[in-house]
């Protein structure tokens, strides 16, 4: 089903809650609970002043809920738009006599038209700031001569830098222009570059991008991409540029063919011609729990072959642990690490890696929206068990105090505060449910008192109280005999804690025993039950 207009235009009232149906109930089914509920909430069925004027109210909710889903039309938009869709603008939008299926037809081709002007309106920035530190002497200077070691603390310094910026402008619906720019800097030597780029999508198969570059780092740049989908399981990427330099013009060309294996992995092939020439074979597995990489290259200066495997936790937080191993001319490198979601926008990682000749170190990582923060720290050129030691528990020992000590009484104040302020936002909302819920309660007292005479007769089942809310302590909504479906919405039932978990609890008699039972909201249930029986013990 497509989603309603907007989020903040979803209406609190649902209709099939209200007439006690699924949402996926025929015309039958919800003729015989309009009329079943007419019979309980009729007026005139009632002498009392304040019974009656109860009665009217919700009455005219379950005529008006009839109304728009006895009628194919009009229920289509209401599954669509919700409530709002009903309204003179929601009419507004398709014609009357269309089908349902072309209403959501309408629909999803409004919903393209605002997704490619609010495509215009997006920059789609991204960025990254990688800091590089230098703390070799924490432990290199352990393994000179005792003599010799320099007094004071250990020198830690910084001695590289990069930061770089992109956004994106949308000029048409099928061009793009990408202006983007770095500067580095590393043992006191640094540049920047800037680059701009126009995309253009072709068709629906590919697209083609030319990039134009200056700065004074690599001199001016010429370059062109080509991106095509050759069938629905292949597709190539070819890249070719040209870079102007005062030692003369260095061309290059990046080839990349890529193919579907199966339903999780792909295969790639790529070829790069240039200063660095190279030929790389990869396949690459990414399932629900898992992501697997093996990779081979042959090339000028560099051939290596290497394999990872990360694992993905099914928890809120996304924690994923990694292994990696590569080895190659340049020596072999082994790294662990592990990332895990902090907040709504933010993942943080940890990286040890352990190499030959090059040492060890430690990369930290953190994603904050579409901002990168790297920080690579190098912590010795030799293979030291007491740095590969600290680089494992150190920033688990960080990370657990900062996690405790600060994210976790942050997300909860956070969470909190935005629990008081929907509290306080539907407060009316949730006064005007409990009448409601209240007023059904005392209309449906004589029909309930009947079916309870009826069913004591012959030893039939028997529903004696419905609790509906967050069981903390005595924590308990208005009761009901009707439990079923998301209770919010049903007559007899109000949300009496919005925005948090709640439960159904059930207390019934079924041939002179009780049962009880403690039941998810939105969740069916199913009674009577043999595992809901209460011992005569309790």
């Amino acid at each position: 089903m497509a989603p309603a207009l907007e989020d903040d235009e979803i209406d609190n009232d649902d209709y099939y809650s209200l007439l006690n149906v699924r949402r996926e109930a025929t015309q039958e089914e919800l003729k015989v609970s309009y009329r079943r509920l007419c019979m309980l909430y009729h007026p005139d069925k009632h002498r009392d002043p304040e019974l009656k004027r109860q009665a009217e109210q919700l009455f005219n909710l379950v005529h008006q809920a009839y109304e728009v889903l006895s009628d194919p039309q009009s229920r289509a938009i209401y599954d669509i738009y919700g409530k709002r869709g009903l309204d003179v603008e929601g009419w507004e939008v398709v014609e009357r006599k269309r089908t349902p299926t072309e209403i959501r037809e309408e629909f999803e081709r409004l919903q393209r038209e605002r997704e490619e002007r609010r495509l215009q309106q997006r920059t789609n920035p991204k960025g990254m700031i990688s800091v590089g530190v230098d703390a070799t002497d924490l432990f290199d200077r352990y393994e000179e001569d005792y003599e010799d070691m320099p007094g004071g603390f250990p020198h830690v310094e910084i001695n590289k830098m990069h930061i770089s910026q992109s956004i994106e402008a949308p000029l048409t619906t099928s061009d793009t222009a990408v202006l983007s720019g770095s500067l580095s800097t590393h043992n006191g030597n640094g540049g920047g570059n800037i680059n701009l780029a126009l995309r253009r999508v072709t068709s629906a198969k590919g697209w083609g991008e030319v990039e134009f570059g200056a700065g004074d780092t690599h001199g001016p740049l010429l370059g062109m991409k080509i991106f095509r989908n050759l069938t629905a399981r292949c597709f190539v990427t070819a890249q070719c540029g040209l870079q102007f330099s005062s030692r003369g013009v260095r061309p290059g060309c990046t080839t990349v063919l890529a193919r579907h294996l199966d339903q999780n992995t792909m295969g790639y092939l790529q070829w790069r011609w240039g200063i660095q020439s190279s030929m790389n074979t990869s396949i690459v597995r990414d399932t629900k729990t898992s992501h697997f990489t093996f990779a081979m290259q042959l090339g000028i200066p560099h051939s290596f072959m290497m394999m990872s495997y990360q694992y993905k936790f099914q928890d809120d937080d996304q924690t994923k642990v990694k292994g990696s191993i590569k080895s190659g001319f340049f020596g072999t490198v082994v790294e662990y690490g592990a990332e895990r979601k902090i907040s709504r926008h933010s993942v943080l990682g940890a990286t040890v890696s352990v190499g030959v000749p090059q040492g060890v170190s430690l990369k930290i990582k953190l994603n904050r929206a579409s901002q990168t923060y790297f920080f690579p720290i190098h912590l010795t050129d030799q293979l030291l068990p007491s740095a590969v030691f600290y680089a494992t528990v150190g920033p688990l020992v960080f990370y657990l105090a900062i996690q405790r000590l600060i994210i976790r009484p942050y997300v909860r104040a956070q969470k909190e505060q935005d629990l008081e302020k929907h509290r306080e936002s539907s407060a009316s909302d949730t006064a005007r449910k409990r009448q409601e819920a209240e007023s059904a309660v005392l209309l449906m007292q004589e029909s309930v008192r009947r079916i309870i005479e009826t069913e004591e007769s012959r030893m039939g089942l028997i529903i004696l109280n419905a609790w509906y809310g967050k069981f903390v302590t005595d924590s308990k909504a208005t009761k009901s005999m009707m439990p079923s479906m998301v209770l919010s919405g049903l007559p007899g039932f109000y949300d009496p804690c919005v925005g948090e978990e709640k439960s159904l609890k059930v207390l019934y008699q079924f041939r002179g025993v009780m049962h009880q039972v403690l039941s998810p909201d939105g969740e069916a249930l199913r009674i009577p039950k043999q595992s809901h029986r209460i011992d005569a013990d309790n």
